[in-house]
């Protein structure tokens, strides 16, 4: 049985790896804060099962991805909400032409890198399913081995396998569609 008192200090380093994972889940900054704030409580509340000498690591991302999942769930069961606020501010920041300052400064690379890598990467990313997109993630961004992402998201090593090929082929065909658009690459390159 774990000792609670040894929660804080062992926990808490994974805090900035956590949050990226769930950041990466959400897609949004006040989500991402919500559901590592959850996880913290669940794994806080549920240590003195931990059995010591397993991986705490994995063991704070199971909860994060079911977490996730469960919360996933829940909201597709929802209908879609907006916020008013929200709404007023987008209106209010494309009639006075946001955008613009934020491109002044940036140099020419830091402009090319974001719309070739960074942007189509996450848009490709986020246009994965959930069950292709999260064994993607823990394995391709987080490192993590196909036993580690079996035990954190509760299924076989098999599924996993299966999932992150699905889910990096579909990421391979998204990326080269885009490299064919760009004249990057060409349709007979495949």
């Amino acid at each position: 049985m774990a000792d609670p008192e040894r929660f804080a200090d062992e926990a808490l380093d994974l805090m900035p790896s956590l949050y990226s994972a769930a950041l990466r889940m959400t897609r949004n900054r006040a989500e991402a804060e919500d559901l590592v704030q959850e996880t913290y409580l669940k794994a806080y509340r549920a240590y003195g099962g931990f059995q010591e000498g397993t991986n705490l690591k994995a063991w704070m991302y199971r909860i994060l991805t079911n977490t996730f999942i469960n919360a996933y769930r829940a909201r597709k069961r929802r209908p879609e909400e907006s916020d008013l606020d929200d709404v007023e501010d987008l209106y209010l920041y494309r009639r006075l032409g946001g955008g613009q300052a934020q491109v002044v400064g940036r140099s020419a690379e830091e402009e090319v890198l974001e719309r070739i890598t960074d942007d189509q990467v996450k848009a490709a990313l986020e246009s994965l399913p959930t069950n292709f997109r999260i064994p993607v993630l823990l394995a391709d961004v987080e490192g993590f081995s196909y036993k580690e992402i079996a035990e954190i998201m509760e299924v076989p090593v098999g599924t996993v396998m299966s999932r992150l090929h699905r889910g990096r082929k579909a990421l391979e065909k998204a990326l080269y569609d885009y490299g064919v658009e760009r004249g990057l690459a060409t349709s007979q390159d495949r």
